[in-house]
């Protein structure tokens, strides 16, 4: 049944939905009996219901002009939402394929389909999906540069330090470390952005009362003088204990590759010895089977021979294992695959002589980078002191702003606007407790500055009385037990050729001139490894390298410089 009444409704056991001029207001349920002015309102039943709309000759007034308003409302706060926030694109639920299923329980599909539809998600436009569910993207391995030792005919400390320097992991991860140290000083001494707010009261748009009334503001706030500066401090001292951190680490690779060519170097040499000792032990069991089949000797020395070169090849079996190690420790510092083929390593020379202990220690305190780096600390540490003094002093933010709520023939000079605001500092108890605190870690840091000077200066001497015990012990082999230990073979294989000694005796010689080769040769080794300790302790030095080139200076990370105390 269709007709025309006035002020109908609609109503519903539900409730009411009262239809006036494309508005739509839900009531609370209530009787059929409802009753207004609305002329031109056209009613229709469907479905059981009674609907009704306006008829195009009878529209109530204002109907259409608040229709407009109410459009261009609703477009100004969607355009404002998706201008703040973004929208690329609607985000569903993931596929059945890429969740796993738990045994026991019903399909994926099933519960997929079993559910409702979600509604899609608005995901922000800087959001990627990185990785579907329970992959793990795999490692990218950088592809390594070739060999830069390829061509040498040996290997040399000078060689090993600097490919390590150039191609260690290491130092590229100290220096990046340092670098973020260093990006954060702008950010501490930058000042904070400017805020802007906007306040407007909608029921001025479009009034025919007043005029349009929005408040626009803006502010910037400003830190007490000198405490960006104290921020900035406090960085910069961080950037240069990093930057010595760096050149520390350099120390510290450059004595890991002198130490691992000297396990190379000591491996190389004790197999040389074998080989040498086996020869030798060859020639004396064809002198002894010889003998033995003229009947001039026993067939016991024959046996004691194969005993002694079967020691050799069970000592030749320990000295490949520690040369191949020594090897892949040697690649690895240098990045390179462990099982890469590296040249021989070259004979070790003599160094210059040590000069006094005295200035070595002085050297190392003045040096050490580690000191350094320590010192520096101590200095951010009384810089974050002066800084938490600085916040007993307040900060101040100013603002202009323009109020269009100031309005009528007396309120439009009052529009235009300026202020400020400050903190009031009034929380001694915090500020004192963030000051003792500062205190506390400056003399922290203090203590600990002097600790490692101590142990700095016990290091130097501990590696100066090292490095002089190995350089006298190697003197002493070369000048007397090595040259007595070959004497007394040559001795031993006269006297066995004549018959006058056993050939045990003989044997046991040999054994004694190995032993005391590869002792030569470990002090010799020993010799690089504490030289290298000993220039790390002084923080670097161009006369303890044990070819006797100068090692590498310690650089610094550019602009870094500890702020004065």
């Amino acid at each position: 049944m269709i007709g025309k009444r006035r002020g109908q409704y609609l109503a519903n056991a539900v409730g009411i939905t009262e239809v006036y001029a494309g508005q739509s207001i839900v009531n609370e349920p209530r009787s059929n009996q409802y009753s207004a002015n609305c002329p031109g309102v056209e009613v229709f039943v469907m479905g059981g219901f009674r609907f009704f709309r306006f008829n195009r000759k009878h529209r109530p007034v204002g109907a259409e002009s608040m229709t407009a308003f109410h459009v261009r409302l609703v477009t100004l706060a969607t355009v404002l939402c998706l201008t703040a926030c973004g929208c690329a694109g609607w985000a569903g639920r993931p596929g059945p394929s890429s969740v796993a299923q738990v045994p026991g329980s019903r399909s994926v599909q099933q519960a997929h389909a079993a559910e409702p539809t979600p509604r899609p998600a608005v995901v922000p436009a800087g959001h990627r999906v990185a990785s579907s569910a329970g992959q793990t993207p795999p490692i990218a391995v950088p592809a390594l540069p070739p060999n830069p030792l390829e061509g040498h005919p040996t290997l040399s400390t000078d060689d090993v330090v600097r490919v390590v320097l150039e191609r260690n992991p290491t130092l590229d991860q100290m220096r990046a470390t340092a670098a973020a140290v260093v990006a954060r000083y702008p950010q501490v001494t930058s000042l904070d952005d400017p805020n802007f707010a906007f306040t407007t009261a909608p029921g001025s748009i479009g009034s025919p009362n007043v005029d349009y009334a929005a408040r626009v503001e803006v502010s910037q706030k400003f830190l007490y003088p000198g405490k960006r500066g104290l921020k900035g401090a406090v960085v910069r001292a961080e950037a240069f204990a990093a930057g010595a951190d760096v050149d520390e680490a350099r120390l510290e690779l450059m004595e890991a590759a002198a130490s691992a060519l000297a396990d190379y170097y000591l491996a190389t040499k004790a197999q040389d010895v074998v080989v040498e000792n086996r020869d030798l032990l060859k020639e004396l069991r064809q002198a002894a089977e010889s003998r033995y089949k003229v009947g001039q000797g026993p067939q016991q020395d024959m046996l004691q021979a194969d005993v002694e070169i079967a020691r050799l090849e069970e000592r030749s079996v320990s000295l490949r294992r520690a040369k191949m190690v020594a090897v892949a420790r040697l690649n690895t510092l240098m990045h390179l695959p462990p099982d890469s083929p590296l040249p021989p390593p070259a004979d070790v020379k003599a160094g210059t002589p040590l000069p006094d202990v005295t200035g070595l220690r002085e050297r190392a305190v003045a040096n050490r980078p580690e000191l350094r780096a320590a010192s520096a600390r101590v200095a951010a540490e009384e810089a974050a002191l002066a800084l938490a003094i600085k916040e007993y002093y307040p900060d101040i933010e100013v603002m202009g702003a323009y109020d269009g709520f100031w309005q009528g023939a007396g309120g439009r000079p009052l529009q235009w606007q300026l202020g400020a605001r400050m903190n009031l500092p009034v929380r001694y108890t915090r500020r004192g407790g963030a000051a003792d605190e500062a205190r506390a870690k400056v003399a922290q840091r203090r203590a600990e500055l002097a600790r490692n000077i101590d142990r700095v200066n016990f290091e130097v001497q501990e590696a100066f009385e090292q490095l002089r015990e190995s350089e006298e012990v190697v003197r002493l082999y070369e000048e007397r037990i090595l040259k007595a230990a070959d004497a007394n073979v040559k001795e031993a294989q006269a006297g066995y050729a004549a018959t006058k000694i056993p050939f045990l005796n003989l044997v046991e010689a040999q054994r004694n001139r190995v032993m005391l080769k590869d002792r030569y040769f470990e002090a010799m080794a020993e010799t690089v490894r504490r030289r290298a300790a000993i220039a790390k302790a002084i923080g670097g030095s161009d006369q303890l390298t044990p070819s006797g080139q100068p090692l590498p200076s310690p650089r610094l990370v550019p602009e870094q410089r500890p702020p004065a105390p």
